[in-house]
């Protein structure tokens, strides 16, 4: 009898596992595949936190804005920032989005809008987290997450520490895609 309820509570068990699996499936019209050199990153979008920045991401990608973008400032053990066509921190789209600060805290795979000391300044600029970085959180717009991938987001060349991460000959975004409009 023991034996029974074993076998019976590690099917509910696996049941339970794969419906969890199931129920996790990513929306295509929230996701983002962001390709590197060294592969594809899947981006969870979240517009339940950030809905006026996950438009414009998406906006903006549908454009084709991001690819061939490099990410202009990495820091080891921080995080990788993109977004600026001109590859030099100061650029943007030219269109300033009102913050959407929320409680969601900046974890390894986080991504966040950069911004100046203008909380409502963030533009196209944005940075994907290495490690946990509390000092951010609540004071920059968390629009997404890596749900796959993050071996290759670690594998972005990273730039000088003595020259704030800035970064020589960098790498870049080859293509980014809504997961819907995916080819």
């Amino acid at each position: 009898m023991l034996r029974w309820t074993r076998i019976l509570m590690a099917a509910l068990f696996a049941t339970f596992i794969f419906a969890q699996g199931e129920a996790k499936a990513l929306d295509p019209e929230n996701t983002l595949y962001l390709d590197l050199k060294d592969g594809r990153v899947v981006i969870e979008l979240r517009p339940d936190l950030a809905p006026t920045h996950v438009a414009r991401i998406k906006e903006l990608t549908r454009q084709g804005f991001y690819n061939g973008v490099v990410f202009h400032r990495v820091i080891d053990g921080f995080m990788a920032q993109t977004g600026d066509p001109t590859g030099t921190g100061t650029g943007g789209s030219g269109k300033k989005l009102k913050a959407e600060f929320s409680g969601e805290p900046h974890v390894r795979g986080t991504l966040s809008m950069a911004r100046t000391p203008d909380p409502d300044s963030a533009d196209s600029q944005f940075f994907i987290c290495f490690a946990p970085a509390p000092f951010l959180d609540k004071q920059y717009t968390v629009w997404g997450k890596v749900v796959e991938g993050m071996e290759f987001v670690d594998k972005i060349k990273k730039g000088s520490q003595s020259r704030n991460g800035q970064v020589s000959d960098p790498d870049k975004i080859v293509k980014m895609q809504v997961a819907a409009d995916a080819k």
